[in-house]
């Protein structure tokens, strides 16, 4: 939990979340106080982590923090009282009631008091008891360097460096792909002869690798939704275009090989929309075709059953280049209804489930720069739609965070953040618990 940040949540959220912090504020104090000192006080060796990581309440907006260990975060402090009702005052049900309204964002705070909120943070049951009762918050993840993950909080919008992934040179330059599932962020990619899963946690705020897929791949579609997400198509090791799809659980780390789509595509985007899964365009088709598909996918989760659904791609054709030099279908779901980013005239789309047509409903940021649409991130956040780039001359440049909220009209696009940057975006995913 002591990942720190990265989300999106409810306009609402803040404004709740603040109300149930200051109720718990005595219960909290009185457990200091019962301790004796305040946490995150009694290790020296911790100042340089506590000076990296102010607590998110006191954090200014736009400042940038790094993500601190739950042993460093925790310090020596590990009280042996018995601290099972968490607030004596309310008792553990109470207590555990009010985490949940809470904003995951002080959870690092609050794992620091002693071993038993510590444990409650890293079991991962608040989050799935978050998610059962509709309590999410969306953050932002991605990489605009080839070693480095960072995270974005747009609510208090701070900037999260987390730490280093720990992988040999082969994996650096690979094709990645990446997907938040759950309490996760995975990263795949290459080492030498095999694909790889790289795994961050927020409940560790560590990253870890070994685990495999039934089917290993690279260049496919991937959505989540809640604790499960679906990954389809993509290339094998020798460069086989695939149909196969999987589907991960990450509350058991479990995979499951699905029934397999009508046609073979990589380089496709996928979503979740109306309760079912997506695959979006992409490149492939018959066994002696490789061809621009203009075509998606629907997969019935209830019936496990894939259905084709004619025009659903947003790509159109463009005869001076070829298709393998453009980036996979910028596509996202809010509120079950589909759009797109058309990074050649910077506009954004809005796909018509009854007619199976693209309309044109506004622009994209002005400064949502990429190069035939890599290097720029189109995601939904919650009840909102961000668009993570900028501009960049000679090497030099910005990223940009903006966001639009499609319930209140046309785009009007609300810049969020914006830091310096000496490259684009490479990877990024949105997690929501």
């Amino acid at each position: 939990m002591l990942e720190d940040r990265s989300c999106l949540v409810p306009r609402d959220f803040t404004r709740e979340s603040n109300n149930w912090s200051a109720c718990m504020n005595y219960g909290l104090d009185m457990i200091e106080v019962q301790h004796g000192k305040r946490p995150l006080e009694n290790n020296p060796e911790d100042e340089v982590v506590q000076r990296k990581l102010p607590k998110l309440s006191d954090a200014r907006d736009g400042e940038e923090v790094v993500l601190a260990s739950p042993d460093d975060q925790a310090g020596d402090q590990r009280h042996d009282e018995d601290t099972s009702s968490l607030i004596p005052s309310i008792g553990r049900d109470n207590s555990v009631s009010s985490l949940i309204h809470c904003s995951r964002s002080d959870y690092g705070a609050i794992a620091s008091l002693n071993r038993s909120f510590r444990s409650l943070i890293r079991s991962g049951e608040l989050y799935r008891l978050r998610r059962q009762q509709g309590v999410v918050e969306h953050w932002v993840y991605f990489s605009c360097h080839l070693r480095q993950w960072e995270a974005f909080d747009p609510i208090r919008r701070r900037w999260m460096h987390l730490p280093s992934m720990n992988f040999n040179e082969c994996f650096v330059f690979s094709d990645k792909e990446s997907l938040a599932v759950g309490t996760e962020l995975l990263v795949f990619g290459k080492e030498i002869l095999s694909h790889v899963i790289y795994r961050y946690s927020i409940l560790t705020n560590s990253w870890s690798s070994g685990m495999e897929m039934n089917a290993p791949r690279c260049l496919f579609g991937s959505a989540s939704s809640g604790e499960i997400a679906i990954l389809a198509g993509g290339c094998d090791s020798q460069g086989n275009i695939l149909s196969s799809a999987e589907l991960y659980n990450s509350e058991t780390g479990t995979w499951k090989t699905l029934p397999s789509m009508n046609k073979r595509r990589k380089m496709c985007s996928a979503v979740f929309m109306d309760n079912k899964f997506y695959v979006i365009g992409g490149i492939g088709g018959t066994e002696s075709s490789n061809a621009l598909l203009t075509c998606g996918e629907e997969y019935d989760l209830k019936t496990e059953k894939w259905t084709e659904i004619s025009s659903m791609s947003p790509v159109r054709a463009r005869g001076d280049m070829p298709a393998t030099s453009e980036a996979p279908p910028l596509v996202a779901v809010v509120n079950n209804d589909l759009y797109a980013a058309d990074y050649a005239d910077m506009e954004v789309r809005k796909y018509d489930k009854q007619n199976k047509i693209w309309a044109t409903i506004g622009r994209l940021p002005e400064r949502a720069a990429s190069m035939n649409g890599w290097g720029l991130a189109f995601r939904a956040c919650g009840d909102r739609l961000i668009v993570i780039g900028g501009p960049r001359t000679m090497g030099e440049g910005h990223i940009e965070v903006n966001s639009w909220v499609p319930s209140e009209g046309p785009p009007q696009w609300n810049l969020l953040g914006r830091k310096r940057s000496g490259s684009f975006v490479y990877n990024c995913a949105v997690m929501g618990c």
